[in-house]
């Protein structure tokens, strides 16, 4: 499957939430798309450098995977974001609009999803990892309520992480 480019026309046509599998091929590309952009951003650094425990950080099990949600706009998918359980926590994983579709409420309806899921598993709050070449997220978790919270496993090793939590309650 090949991500398409977004439309020429200057309306927004909503998008379409799924719930779907971790493995749904279009969810694969999503987050496939998601590496392409953190490699460019992060590329000249290594995690290597970081050690062991940076290595792994990122691994992700997909039977801690509580939710899978991608965003589709006319046929075409646009967005994912998933929740991982961790520990006692619910973790917002891997959350990416492709750039042609942001600035349209994809992403904070991508969350606001995963937020209900989390608290229909009786969750208290969300927690998140991102980095410090990701502005652009960071703005949009503070406008949506997040709040710092100091780099929480696995993260530890990776000193430039951003973290944020927010009450679903």
């Amino acid at each position: 499957m090949t991500i398409d480019t977004p439309p020429t026309s200057t309306a927004a046509p909503a998008a379409e939430l799924l719930d779907v599998d971790w493995f749904d091929p279009r969810a694969v590309e999503l987050r496939a798309a998601m590496d392409v952009e953190m490699g460019e951003r992060y590329g000249d650094r290594s995690l290597a450098d970081l050690g062991e425990e940076a290595l792994t950080a990122f691994v992700i099990d997909p039977d801690d995977m509580i939710a899978t949600v991608i965003a589709v706009v006319d046929g075409v998918p646009v967005g994912h974001a998933a929740l991982r359980a961790l520990g006692d926590e619910f973790e917002l994983k891997r959350l990416v609009t492709l750039e042609g579709y942001r600035g349209r409420g994809i992403s904070r309806a991508l969350i606001e999803r995963i937020e209900a899921i989390a608290r229909e598993r009786g969750g208290t709050r969300v927690i998140l990892q991102t980095g410090d070449r990701q502005p652009d997220a960071v703005r949009l978790y503070e406008w949506l309520g997040y709040e710092p919270i100091p780099i929480f496993a696995p993260y530890e090793p990776i000193t430039f992480s951003r973290c944020f939590a927010r009450s679903i309650i």
